[in-house]
């Protein structure tokens, strides 16, 4: 279920306080498991291009079972894919897949990094994503990741030595990695980074592999596997009641948009890796064989670990607190700890346990959800120690800022101790937003200036609440991120993350505006406010030949949260032209010119994305007949939008109320994609639709899939059509008309090659790849040495009407306002009755 809400707060999933979350507060058998992972000093990282690539079960097995520190390197965040539960696509699809994926990680025990490369879309060799990824920036970033984070073992979930097999994204991300493993430790590489960080060699390399890479169980049973070694994944966990693979099936079921949703499962189940680079393990199954993973590691360690191993050997599971004395004294030890990369992680990991233990509860709740750069607001201080260990809780101060005081008093047994903050926020505070998406980038890179953000899986904090308390006679300092804390009576108690955003945003109704004629039109702005009383005027900025009524408009909001809409007259130029408007606030002194995109799921947290406020404006000369069009939504997309801006009356058809006759009405019906994968209720319904075509009426089937087992759908269309997973990626390549005389390339809009210019990332996907000889195909296309692909628009008449089937990518490029898209589509909807097949020319 998705909540279109400003904000809503997401599932307690976590082992720590995450932003727009409850924190947790861990059982004894919870802090006994972070306890075996704070006594194991070794780490590893799983390296692959996609949200959804990562092996679940193996990060798992490696964070819960063999208790490692264990990271996932996704390259890219998704962005060039599909949303089966919403309609984000592009940057917005990427914000939302980096939050499933931290919610997988919450729940496997792993940890998020990416780098700044850019998921465009299907790319069928590494040569091609490498050239627009831009290799060397990519694969700096992957080095980076492994100087940061120094992996003990890094494990490919792709073969490096097969490109051309798989998707470009995947092999590249194998590739990428295995020139890593030894660059990272190369002081003559990426020496830039050495100033703000050190050399790094892992001691081994592995490839995930699996019969799926062999082409068949059998195969795979018969191949060499002296360079492999397998781990039972299926193991059971009883401190936490439940098998590794139950675990894995819940994180995994993270990535909805993607329809990951799954069953858990259980019981032995053998995972395979293979050996790249490295000494091959003696010991069967243990892949930190010969490494050093005690506390003996590090210099200092020895004495650390002789104080945890105890406490791990003799925990007390009824009153775990009795132990805060030794942890205490083993974190005075640890701060001498020689190596500051085990010094840091494992302080961070003990004062977690510690403040779990003793019961320690410490919040920090603004008292708005939101507040502007310079603006001020009240901070609620909640501190709680729940146990009878003695604390003085000394000074909470606020990161980023003046905010301080010292209370300077014991933290009795069970009493709640509240304070109250006043912050100001400094003037030169960034907004709250995806620090990726803070400047334009490429087809193939976000543009990142920080260096220290480059890998992050989201953007830091801008306050934190630091509470130093004196514990044993040592202080300790604890953090907790300033959140707001509140109930609603029809949601309960609720968590939400403390933002920092501009005092107003504008947005536009539509991002893409189609003028049909020279008519004008009225475009709507709407202007959010984001504080109290705001006052100031709002432009409408467009290029040259294109017409606004009045120069700017005054506008008024008292309350923060309100919204004013103000309308301005646009009138396009007399000829084709492609342009962008943009609104800018101007307001004390200031010129704002963002908008506010909240993307709100109730399995991942509330996303605010501040994106430049533009709308691309189109003006064409477009034909078209008929009014009434049926829209039958899939998976998510934007096109019944896009259809109404050529002036069309869209109908959204709710598939249980179609029955005989209902869709006679429509002058023509369009499934949206991939709904015969996603409407379970559609295939009871489709000898309506062939009613409905065979009484006249035209119907346009988008894109759907065979599934990604292989399984064609059946009653797809009137005659015999086979999907499969042909594809012209490159969004530039030619495309042939074969069948020239035919009314989609000429009524009521003559279709030509200029038509097919200034597409978006692809032409098109999932074509149908044969087809009954009732079928007419009138496009040819293909990527470079590749065959034609003739199955992207098939036309059939059937009765009296027609029934058309296209994996063109409407759903991409109506929304960025590609002309010839307009015009192709449109011919579609008005396709006339009775068209007879037509011959190739």
């Amino acid at each position: 279920m998705r909540y279109f809400l400003v904000f809503f707060t997401g599932i307690l999933l976590s082992s720590s306080l995450v932003v727009a979350q409850k924190p947790e507060q861990r059982s004894s058998s919870e802090i006994y498991h972070s306890l075996e992972k704070l006594n194991f000093l070794g780490t590893a990282l799983y390296i692959a291009a996609h949200p959804d690539d990562e092996n679940t079960r193996l990060i798992s097995y490696l964070s819960n079972k063999v208790k490692a520190r264990t990271g996932y390197l996704s390259l890219t965040r998704g962005d060039g894919g599909q949303n089966l539960i919403g309609s984000e696509l592009r940057e917005l699809l990427g914000v939302l897949r980096t939050q499933e994926l931290l919610a997988a990680r919450r729940i496997d025990g792993g940890e998020q990094f990416f780098s700044r490369a850019n998921d465009f879309g299907y790319s069928k060799h590494p040569d091609e994503t490498l050239k627009i990824w831009n290799k060397e920036a990519v694969l700096g970033d992957v080095v980076w990741a492994i100087r940061n984070f120094k992996p003990d073992v890094i494990i490919n979930r792709f073969d490096h030595r097969s490109p051309g097999t798989t998707h470009g994204h995947h092999t590249s991300s194998a590739m990428l990695s295995f020139e890593a493993f030894d660059l990272a430790n190369d002081k003559n590489a990426y020496s830039d980074q050495l100033e703000l960080t050190e050399t790094w060699q892992p001691k081994r390399l592995f490839f995930n592999t699996s019969w799926w890479f062999y082409g068949s169980e059998e195969k795979f049973e018969k191949a060499d596997k002296s360079k492999m070694t397998h781990l039972d994944i299926g193991t059971y966990y009883p401190i936490l009641g439940k098998s590794n693979n139950e675990i894995a099936a819940l994180a995994s079921s993270q990535h909805l948009c993607q329809g990951f949703g799954r069953l858990s499962q259980r019981g032995s189940e053998n995972e395979y890796i293979e050996l790249l680079k490295g000494t091959m393990p003696k010991n069967s199954g243990d892949i930190f064989e010969g490494i050093d993973t005690s506390w003996s590691r590090v210099s200092g360690g020895k004495a650390v670990g002789d104080i945890l191993y105890e406490v791990q050997r003799n925990f007390d599971f009824t009153k775990p607190s009795k132990h805060l004395p030794q942890l205490a004294a083993a974190y005075d030890l640890l701060q001498k700890v020689g190596d500051p990369y085990w010094r840091k992680l494992k302080t961070e990991e003990l004062k977690d346990i510690i403040a779990d233990i003793s019961g320690l509860y410490l919040e920090a709740s603004a008292e708005t959800a939101l507040a502007n750069p310079g603006g001020k607001v009240k901070v609620n201080i909640e501190a709680v120690n729940r146990s009878s260990v003695q604390m003085r809780l000394k000074i909470i101060s606020i990161s980023s800022s003046d905010a301080r005081i010292a209370p300077s008093i014991p933290l009795a047994n069970n009493k709640k101790e509240t304070f109250e903050i006043e912050l100001q926020i400094p003037e030169d505070t960034d907004f709250t937003s995806p620090y990726w998406l803070k400047e334009k980038g490429s087809l193939g890179m976000y543009k990142v200036a920080d260096q220290k953000l480059i890998g992050k899986p989201e953007t830091p904090r801008a306050f934190v609440a630091k509470f130093e308390i004196e514990l044993s006679g040592r202080t300790i300092v604890f953090e907790r991120p300033v959140i707001h804390h509140y109930a609603r009576p029809d949601k309960g108690e609720l968590f939400q993350p403390f933002e920092v955003l501009p005092e107003a945003t504008a947005r536009f109704n539509d991002k893409v505006l189609i003028f049909a004629d020279g008519k004008s039109k009225k475009i709507p702005v709407t202007i959010r406010a984001h504080a109290d009383n705001i006052k100031g005027e709002l432009e409408l900025q467009h290029s040259k030949g294109w017409k606004v009524d009045v120069a700017s408009q005054a506008f008024e909001i008292a309350k923060k949260g309100d919204e004013q809409t103000l309308v301005f007259t646009l009138t396009p130029p007399e000829n084709e032209d492609e342009s962008y408007i943009s609104p800018i606030i101007k307001l004390n002194g200031k010129q704002i010119s963002k908008e506010l995109v909240t993307i709100a799921y109730d399995h991942v947290p509330t996303q605010s994305v501040l994106l430049p406020s533009e709308a691309k404006v189109v003006r064409l000369n477009i034909k078209k007949s008929g009014q009434h069009i049926g829209y039958i939504v899939g998976a998510g997309d934007e096109v019944p939008e896009s259809l109404k801006q050529i002036g069309y009356i869209v109908h959204i058809i709710e598939p249980n109320t179609i029955a005989k006759g209902s869709l006679d009405k429509y002058d023509a019906i369009v499934v949206g994609i991939r709904a015969y994968n996603v409407v379970e209720e559609l295939k009871f319904k489709q000898r309506y639709l062939f009613d409905y075509v065979e009484n006249g009426g035209n119907l346009i089937v988008q894109y759907n899939t065979a599934s990604r087992r292989g399984k064609q759908l059946e009653n797809l269309a009137p005659y015999p059509i086979t999907l499969s997973r042909d594809r012209v990626t490159d969004e530039n390549s030619e495309v042939k008309i074969l069948a020239k005389k035919h009314a989609l390339m000429n009524y009521p809009n003559t279709i030509g090659q200029s038509d097919f210019e200034g597409w978006v990332q692809e032409r098109g996907l999932y074509f149908p790849n044969e087809w009954s000889k009732e079928f007419t195909p009138v496009l040819s296309m293909h990527d470079k040495g590749e065959s034609p692909k003739k199955g992207s628009l098939l036309v059939t008449p059937y009765g009296k009407g027609n029934y058309i089937y296209t994996g063109l990518s409407f759903f991409r490029e109506l929304p960025a306002g590609v002309p010839g898209a307009y015009k192709l589509f449109a011919n579609m909807l008005s396709l006339e009755k009775n068209v007879q097949p037509t011959k190739l020319n």
